[in-house]
């Protein structure tokens, strides 16, 4: 009996490990995208900064990446930045990957 708890234990542990990492990587990925906008966006230093942390707020309007997605678009689309659906969404995805990396590896 004592075996199984154990296990169970041990699973219960490793998920809410893997769902913190999730979640800092999603936060870094985030970040790293609001700053990567930003450039496009003709921002630098305090400002980039500044709206690298609106991107990350916006992650929390709803599940999944469309809040995130949804601001970026609208943002450039207003300052007439020329990033199709499809730049935006990979860039999204080639971020998450060195995100998730970078999670893993500190």
């Amino acid at each position: 009996m004592s075996d199984m708890k154990n296990r169970q234990e041990s699973f219960e542990r490793k998920f809410a490990l893997d769902e913190e990492q999730k979640f800092k990587a999603m936060a870094r990925r985030n970040k790293m995208l609001g700053l990567w906008a930003a450039e496009k966006l003709g921002k630098s230093g305090a400002d980039a900064q500044a709206y690298a942390d609106e991107v990350v707020k916006a992650d929390f309007e709803e599940a999944g990446d469309e809040d995130v997605f949804r601001k970026l678009r609208q943002d450039f689309d207003a300052a007439g930045v020329d990033q199709s659906d499809h730049q935006i969404r990979r860039t999204m995805e080639e971020l998450l990957v060195t995100a998730a990396e970078q999670v893993k590896n500190s």
